[in-house]
């Protein structure tokens, strides 16, 4: 797992800044709460792009057990939040995705190409998150954030691997602009609190 954290270490332009984390420690169920969110919304994306590229076997192969694994994410986040007293509710979403989002391009090839770079430096900047969070948690909350390190990284491989396919070669412009993007909204202030929001 060293080896894969290194390599997200060094895809993404920045590593989360320590008042994010002191933001998370200070709100762990908020914290919980929309990590809930976020692996719904992500394998909700998973299921969009299957309904989209039905003519895409490896997307549909590779979408189909990532939606898999992030809805068992969220069941497994649910029970936590369950034993710990928290309730699952309604939040407003954060800017991030959004903020990433609204560089994609309109037509395909290239949406789909967009998408799928958007898609890895989710998965990237949560897996990172995780790690980065883990040292710090309760030792429960801790185990099940680094157990989900391995899936995380290798759903960031796979969105990469499928952008090049979609391509039809390296995609390094436009994962240069999206990290740029990225590292702005991950570094600058925050209005709110949320799992991949930058510092408050």
């Amino acid at each position: 797992m060293t080896d894969a954290l290194n390599d997200i270490h060094q895809f993404l332009p920045c590593r989360t800044p320590d008042r994010w984390i002191e933001n998370a420690l200070a709100n762990q169920d908020l914290m919980l709460i929309d990590h809930a969110h976020c692996e719904k919304k992500a394998a909700s994306t998973a299921l969009s792009l299957m309904y989209r590229y039905v003519d895409n076997t490896d997307l549909l192969n590779k979408m189909s057990r990532l939606a898999r694994e992030e809805l068992r994410h969220f069941e497994q986040v649910l029970a936590i939040m369950k034993k710990r007293g928290v309730t699952y509710d309604h939040l407003t979403p954060a800017r991030y995705a959004a903020g990433l989002r609204k560089e994609v391009r309109a037509e395909d090839p290239g949406r789909l190409v967009d998408v799928l770079v958007v898609g890895a430096i989710i998965e990237a900047r949560s897996c990172e998150r995780f790690a980065s969070l883990a040292p710090h948690l309760d030792e429960k909350l801790a185990d099940f954030y680094n157990g989900l390190l391995k899936s995380e990284a290798r759903h960031y491989q796979d969105y990469l691997t499928l952008a090049e396919q979609a391509a039809g070669g390296p995609v390094d412009d436009r994962v240069r602009a999206f990290l740029a993007i990225e590292k702005s909204l991950i570094e600058s202030p925050d209005t709110q609190f949320r799992f991949h929001s930058g510092p408050v």
